[in-house]
């Protein structure tokens, strides 16, 4: 908020009565206002053209922390200590219980006003070394207080701010003259030139701010982020922030091996047909397989391993090599596992994407030939069905859905399957 006219023209009334100039820290006791608020004023003054002239400057003054403030109610903590002793002593344990014995056992030691009896019968136990004490350190934060600390030396204010009783602080204020337009009435500038003043001509009598040509022009609208990548860019989050590494997914084009034949589809299922999938003319086909990995993929096909019985049919090279728009992203998946198993030494890992993949489909409402799937892949020994539970309940508690129902289903490809449905607090049903 902009100072009044009535405070600008209090500081100018001030500055008038001042030969030479005034600081800025003068004019705000002057006036019983805060420091800021003059300065605000002196920037408003300087924008009125030559009012005022302001010269920038520091000053650095001492001032006493809110410990010091203590210690000038209560004393130094090594008084209050001393205080704290008995003729008949204190034991150390019960005095070192005071909300000032560490620091002030400390300081009392070192002014040799205590001394402390280790061999006695019950337990270390400090005395009193004299009959009276003076609190220099109190002393010197009153002379602060007054505002007499020039009479303390650098030592002894550089003592008390490394205890952090003082503290130097740095002020800047402004040393305030008048300008060759000085006056103790403020004229407000005309801010637009309009045209009834041309018209009129009593553009000439009045006075106009000038203009900051410096200044930036309005932001002009531009474009936003789309919602789908909001949505995805808070999906990559929660992933990242469970322990998730992104897969590289910067390849649309995939062959038909990685897509469909490494993740067991057989090369007869509807799903790799035109109608369901795009095919690409060229490339028409791809050529580099890990041969090892072929064989026992084409082996597993044909005559089946590790527990299932394949599918019983001559598996032929020429389908894997057919390239098409990848139709999901576990085509990656499957690249990254074939990867891992690779290494000499199995690490857990913990995989994710987010891409767009494509299917050949009809259009309409809610059918579009793109869309994006999310995916995630968790590799280690002993995991069991709840583990997967668990990072999906994660995941959906993070988005701030929380009431969750898991529900076993049947999926060709995934064994065991299950789908999961929450509960519409709108719609009051499960979806």
């Amino acid at each position: 908020m902009p100072p009044s006219v009535g405070l600008l023209e209090s500081v100018l009334r001030l500055v008038e009565k001042v030969d030479g100039g005034v600081d800025s820290q003068d004019v705000a006791g002057g006036l019983s206002v805060d420091h800021q608020v003059v300065v605000g004023a002196v920037k408003s003054l300087q924008a009125l053209g030559e009012v005022i002239e302001a010269t920038q400057r520091s000053s650095k003054h001492w001032e006493v922390t809110g410990e010091g403030n203590e210690i000038l109610e209560q004393g130094s903590h090594e008084a209050r200590v001393f205080k704290a002793i008995p003729e008949e002593g204190l034991p150390q344990s019960e005095l070192m219980k005071l909300p000032s014995g560490k620091v002030g056992f400390s300081k009392a030691m070192s002014n040799k006003w205590i001394r402390l009896d280790k061999g006695h019968e019950g337990g270390p136990r400090v005395f009193r070394t004299v009959d009276s004490i003076e609190d220099a350190v109190r002393e010197k934060l009153q002379q602060v207080k007054k505002g007499q600390s020039s009479q303390l030396e650098e030592k002894e204010k550089n003592e008390l701010k490394k205890r952090k009783l003082l503290t130097e602080v740095t002020v800047k204020s402004y040393w305030i003259t008048k300008g060759s337009n000085f006056s103790t009435t403020i004229t407000k500038q005309e801010t637009e030139l309009t045209p009834e003043m041309i018209a009129s001509g009593s553009w000439r009598e009045k006075k106009f701010k000038p203009y900051n040509f410096e200044a930036m022009g309005v932001a002009p609208d531009s474009g936003h982020l789309h919602p789908l990548m909001k949505v995805r860019t808070q999906f990559r989050q929660i992933f990242l922030e469970m322990g998730f590494t992104e897969m590289p997914t910067n390849n649309f084009i995939e062959s038909s091996f990685w897509n469909f034949d490494s993740l067991f589809q057989p090369q007869q299922h509807p799903a790799r047909d035109q109608h369901d999938t795009f095919f690409l003319s060229d490339p028409a086909l791809a050529h580099e397989f890990p041969p090892d990995y072929l064989e026992r993929v084409k082996k597993v096909h044909s005559e089946g391993g590790f527990g299932s019985q394949g599918y019983k049919y001559d598996w032929k090279i020429e389908e894997a090599q057919k390239n098409i728009l990848r139709t999901h992203t576990t085509a990656v998946s499957a690249r990254m596992l074939y990867k891992l198993a690779q290494q000499e030494k199995f690490t857990p890992v913990k995989y994710f994407s987010i891409d767009r993949v494509f299917r050949n489909e009809t259009l309409d409402a809610t059918h579009l030939a793109e869309f994006h799937q999310i995916e995630g892949v968790v590799a280690d020994y002993g995991l069991t069905l709840g583990d997967l539970m668990g990072v999906l309940h994660q995941f959906f508690t993070k988005l701030g859905i929380t009431k969750l129902r898991f529900k076993p289903a049947y999926n060709p490809y995934t064994e065991p399957s299950m789908e999961v449905f929450s509960y519409h607090e709108g719609k009051h049903k499960w979806k």
